[in-house]
């Protein structure tokens, strides 16, 4: 067993305990898109560096196969979490076209907190996306028309020719037009749930027993939501 052990390029890397507070049910808002808004704020507060970082996680049919990748919420609104990106060309895309289910798990590690986002995808309309980005400084506004995100290029000059090209197109525009292929994709949950990495256990026992809680509803169109607690 020890031989077998000292194979192992990474093995029981050491557990840490947690300080937070239990988390229970009158705690909690009716509504995930309140309760995370809560928990984000909370975050901010908490100067969590960039508490807006998530991992979109996406499937392709019918393989199955499954990918994910670090990207930044951008926008919560009545109807869910919104990211942009290329919608063409990229692994995410070609995943979303054949299915329209995504999941983002958001992990705020000071605060030992985690929020798991599983619903259905929509696209932003271009004058929604647009909104966005006129935000952005100019150099992101161009690199969104020069990059053919998940192509393979020989090397970085190809990118740098893409680049000028989309630079001598809108040279004289401040305004530029948000990419026919680039935008907002919003994902509607319909689970939600909320973690609390917590020792709750009486007589302050070290139990790793954390506080769950799902958030579930029947349809994208209802605004009625069962809340539950899981088993960690």
């Amino acid at each position: 067993m020890l031989a077998a052990a000292k194979e192992k390029l990474i093995f029981a890397p050491k557990d840490d305990q947690y300080n937070t507070s239990a988390l229970t049910s009158i705690d909690l808002s009716p509504s995930p898109l309140t309760q995370f808004h809560a928990w984000y704020t909370a975050a901010e507060s908490h100067a969590i560096h960039q508490p807006e970082t998530t991992t979109l996680s996406t499937a392709h049919l019918p393989s199955g196969r499954v990918s994910a990748r670090t990207v930044y919420l951008k926008e919560l609104d009545a109807r869910g979490f919104v990211i942009y990106s290329n919608w063409d060309t990229s692994r995410k895309a070609a995943d979303v076209a054949s299915n329209p289910r995504a999941a983002l798990t958001f992990h705020w590690r000071e605060m030992e907190r985690q929020v798991r986002v599983e619903g259905i995808t929509e696209r932003l309309t271009d004058e929604e996306s647009q909104v966005y980005f006129d935000t952005r400084i100019r150099g992101s506004r161009v690199g969104a028309w020069a990059s053919r995100q998940s192509v393979g290029i020989e090397d970085r000059d190809v990118l740098e020719r893409w680049v000028k090209e989309v630079e001598e197109r809108f040279k004289d525009q401040e305004k530029i037009p948000v990419p026919p292929f680039w935008g907002g994709l919003r994902i509607v949950p319909d689970y939600v749930e909320f973690w609390t990495y917590t020792n709750s256990l009486p007589h302050s026992r070290t139990s790793r027993l954390h506080d769950r809680f799902a958030y579930t509803r029947d349809s994208i169109d209802s605004d009625t939501w069962k809340i539950q607690r899981l088993s960690p």
